[in-house]
């Protein structure tokens, strides 16, 4: 199951899922936009796997809750869940901002994400087996000026991604964030169109040489999941993994090295880090 899956890297994932073999279960706000996904998707079906769609606001339980019971209805099995649905939100200083838009972001971003989350682990507990994927990005890794809520909300989907995944130890669970890199898509056009005034000169410019040389391929980020969605990934869990950087093709055979170490997680930087003593 993906959310926000009518367009831009939700769609990408989707398009390389079904590409893979697999049975999808598509979710959205725009109905139009999803059901032509799901319509394209079901043409690329070679292999003659399911492709169903459903409106949904992440931020609403029942919604929620009505999406997981009709992609487990419709599967022959619920297997992965790919967090995608994500806002921006309002751009500025905090000060300046839209309170009721900062509240919103949030709720899309991280209450969404914890929602559906909360919904599924039952079923994969259930079953022994499941994989949850959390779109993060560079709003959780470093500061973001203009963009609070979005910042935050990232963050946070990082320490929740890591908090699920101890309290899934031995579940046969697998709850990993990914980082897929500066893409073109809507959320980019909304920082052009916001202007240099919002989002400020310096992140405005990297915006307009990122919108002319092309961004991240967004199959960069859709490979990545395919491989945290499939088995090879099995074991490897609680990580925030960059799409771009990091070389997450060979992590099964470091899975071993990689378990019990605080590599690929959010953590607070101490003097020893930077070789001083301050103690």
């Amino acid at each position: 199951m993906i959310t926000g899956a009518s367009r831009g890297l939700g769609r990408e994932i989707a398009k390389a899922c079904v590409e893979e073999g697999s049975n999808v279960f598509l979710c959205a706000r725009n109905s139009i936009a999803l059901q032509e996904t799901v319509q394209v998707l079901k043409e690329r079906a070679i292999y003659g796997q399911f492709v169903f769609g459903q409106v949904a606001d992440v931020s609403q339980p029942e919604e929620v809750n009505q999406l997981v019971q009709s992609a487990a209805r419709s599967l022959p099995r619920l297997d992965g869940l790919v967090n995608n649905a994500g806002v921006y939100g309002p751009k500025g200083p905090l000060q300046d901002c839209d309170w009721a838009a900062w509240k919103d972001t949030v709720s899309i971003n991280l209450l969404g994400t914890a929602l559906l989350c909360s919904t599924v682990l039952p079923l994969f507990y259930q079953q022994r087996y499941g994989k949850i994927i959390n779109l993060s990005g560079g709003g959780a890794t470093a500061p973001l000026p203009r963009f609070s809520a979005y910042a935050a909300s990232k963050a946070a989907v990082v320490r929740l991604t890591e908090t699920l995944a101890e309290e899934s130890r031995g579940s046969g669970v697998d709850i990993n964030s990914i980082a897929p890199g500066a893409l073109n898509t809507q959320m980019l056009n909304e920082v052009l169109a916001a202007g240099p005034e919002k989002v400020g000169n310096d992140f405005y410019q990297r915006a307009i040489q990122q919108n002319e040389q092309g961004g991240i391929p967004l199959e960069k980020g859709a490979a990545l999941c395919v491989f945290l969605l499939s088995a090879a990934s099995d074991g490897i869990t609680g990580r925030l993994l960059s799409a771009v950087w990091d070389q997450w093709e060979h992590l099964p055979e470091r899975r071993a090295l990689l378990d019990g170490t605080d590599i690929y997680t959010l953590r607070r930087i101490v003097p020893g880090d930077r070789g001083l003593d301050w103690h």
